[in-house]
């Protein structure tokens, strides 16, 4: 399994916040809420997000952790604990 940056994956998820939602201004720290995000641009951003990473991702976890930071913490920890493929 390959090891996952936390900034270097926060960093592209806020890309897909900026693309997604249109907006150039928006960084790690940005909330998808406050953004203009809704439960489309959600679905938008986690299969761009599961592309990325290679593994299934909940689109709840956009709505519990709305900053690119929060969710790729979240992203990284979850898949460190998953179990390796055979």
């Amino acid at each position: 399994m390959t090891t996952i940056d936390t900034a270097e994956l926060a960093g592209q998820i806020a890309g897909f916040y900026r693309e997604t939602l249109g907006d150039d201004s928006l960084d790690t720290d940005s909330d998808f809420f406050e953004a203009g995000g809704d439960s489309l641009a959600a679905f938008q951003i986690v299969d761009r997000l599961q592309e990325l990473v290679g593994a299934e991702i909940a689109v709840a976890l956009v709505f519990t952790y709305p900053s690119p930071a929060e969710l790729a913490e979240v992203v990284v920890d979850d898949l460190s604990l998953a179990p390796a493929s055979a």
